[in-house]
């Protein structure tokens, strides 16, 4: 039986959240070592079905019948509702596949029909009922014990998100294997980095997840989905503009929207990744957030009280910069003279950051902040910023609880620096651990009373994003 399966990671946007929506700012995204499968199968049944599940959810298992000719037509013809995101997915991945092979050549793909199988790491999705019925304490060590691809034990749509960007993710993998499926793009353009069947997996993912979301978003959870961690800045959304208008003609072609040969994709990516012997450690906290109604109470704000937000904005834009060069410039201490790489994070194992800011690693230049920061922790500063952002739009963006947690991890030992990804809210948490101090922080949210607090299992991966496996593991 022909099985493809290819996985996509989280991601966690360690800066730039808000700012990244703009062209003229960049943002710093972490992808994770949690990762959405596709499993593709050839079936025997009827001519044409395509059969979705995802089976870590109750009621999660659709039916599509295919047409192909004059036009691509995917129809729900299961008795559950449609997945909006399938379905788009399907839809716009056989047109696609249609017009660059032809429809013979995705007819004979689809004779006896296929299976898709969709399952997603646990970590993101809350784990906390699956510890407790297992007795277990909140810990990574407790995370392991857990089966992988856990079942839920609800819909969809009343699952406890992490974060961690499963519809990107999901999405990603999804429009990632299909492609590799149906022989659009070949097994080596996912085995390297930077190829054009990577590239055209990106847009076409971009394009689905947009159009499922109804508008054109920054964009950078699919693209750690696909090129993994890095420092992004948006395509202009105007590429996607014909595709997306609601009077756009049903049987315009992809193709010369999607292809990687079109300049309209002015996205960037430059390589990032975090500095050797530290760990990204993530908590979920047990609150949510909803990131479009953030989102748009902040742009709102921005676009009413312009001026104060484009002086925020820049003086952010910097201070993101500012880490971003950092971090780097750890990474190349490291790859320059690994001796005394390890000496400084060994010194910074065992400080506190208040103190090993004006210690050594200044005078290494290892936290240098813009003029108007001198002498100030980079992140501390980006911190005190999006709070004032959220002060002035109205917008929990660093909740008060999630301040005084962060307070306390941050004034251990060994802890880099840390913040409220994304958009923030109630959601999560993200710090830089030297890699010594991932049991104290253990201890610190195991004890915490303020918020409810449990560890995620996920670690930076780096660089690639979507990966194709022969691996039997989710196979029925």
């Amino acid at each position: 039986m022909n099985t493809t399966i290819v996985s996509a990671p989280g991601k966690v946007l360690v800066a730039g959240g808000y700012l990244v929506l703009e062209r003229a700012y960049a943002g710093i995204v972490v992808s994770t070592s949690s990762r959405f499968y596709t499993v593709v199968q050839d079936s025997t049944s009827a001519d044409g079905l395509i059969t979705v599940k995802s089976p870590q959810f109750l009621s999660a298992a659709w039916s599509y019948s295919v047409k192909l000719e004059p036009s691509v037509l995917v129809e729900a013809s299961s008795t559950n509702a449609s997945n909006k995101f399938v379905h788009l997915a399907l839809q716009n991945i056989l047109t696609l596949a249609c017009e660059l092979k032809g429809a013979a050549h995705v007819k004979s793909k689809l004779a006896s029909g296929i299976n898709v199988c969709i399952v997603g790491d646990n970590d993101f999705y809350s784990q906390r009922a699956q510890l407790a019925t297992l007795g277990l304490p909140r810990t990574l060590a407790s995370l392991s014990k857990i089966p992988p691809f856990v079942p839920t034990g609800v819909k969809l749509s009343e699952v406890h998100k992490t974060g961690l960007g499963s519809s990107a993710s999901l999405i990603t993998s999804l429009v990632s294997s299909l492609l590799l499926h149906f022989s659009v793009i070949a097994p080596s353009d996912l085995a390297e980095t930077d190829t054009e069947g990577r590239r055209l997996a990106h847009n076409l993912a971009q394009f689905v997840h947009c159009l499922a979301q109804g508008k054109v978003g920054s964009g950078f959870d699919v693209s750690a989905a696909v090129f993994g961690s890095h420092v992004y800045t948006r395509f202009d959304p105007i590429v996607l503009q014909n595709l997306m208008s609601d009077d756009a003609p049903k049987s315009q072609p992809l193709v010369p929207v999607i292809s990687p040969s079109n300049e309209a994709w002015n996205y960037r990516v430059t390589n990032f990744q975090l500095p050797p012997l530290t760990r990204m450690m993530l908590a979920d906290v047990d609150a949510g957030s909803d990131t479009p109604s953030l989102v748009g109470k902040v742009l709102k704000w921005r676009k009413d009280d312009s001026a104060t937000a484009d002086a925020l904005w820049s003086s952010l834009g910097l201070l993101n910069d500012s880490l971003a060069q950092t971090l780097l410039k750890l990474t190349d201490l490291h790859s320059q003279d690994p001796a005394a790489y390890k000496n400084v994070l060994g010194y910074m194992s065992t400080t506190k950051a208040a103190e090993f800011c004006c210690g050594a690693n200044r005078t290494l230049g290892l936290h240098r902040s813009p003029p108007d920061h001198a002498g100030e922790q980079v992140y501390i500063a980006i911190r005190g910023k999006m709070r004032e952002m959220g002060t002035l739009s109205g917008v929990p963006i660093e909740p008060i609880e999630q301040t005084n947690l962060l307070d306390v991890c941050i004034s251990q030992p060994g802890v880099v620096g840390g913040g409220v990804p994304g958009a923030g809210g109630y959601d999560a948490l993200w710090l830089l651990v030297c890699e010594p101090a991932v049991e104290i922080i253990e201890n610190v949210w195991s004890t915490y009373t303020e918020l409810d607090v449990s560890p995620l299992s996920a670690v930076e991966v780096w660089p690639r994003g979507p990966a194709s496996s022969s691996s039997t593991r989710f196979q029925d």
